[in-house]
């Protein structure tokens, strides 16, 4: 890998490609690493997880 490289998940295909090869509408990333790139959804779903968390003690429910 060089300096600079990227790495993109593909939603579409769910391949990690080098470069933005795909439709950026396919993509998530860029990521430094094959493997950030490799657990995108999961790193997204532990996000949104945590943001929906942070939403309920905003407006002070507890739902979950």
């Amino acid at each position: 890998m060089t300096e600079g490289t990227e790495f993109y998940y593909n939603l579409s295909t769910g391949a990690v490609e080098e470069g933005r090869q795909s439709p950026v509408t396919d993509l998530m990333g860029p990521y430094p690493t094959r493997e950030a790139a490799q657990r995108a959804l999961s790193t997204a779903k532990a996000r949104n997880e945590e943001w929906e968390q942070d939403d309920q003690a905003w407006e002070g429910g507890t739902d979950s």
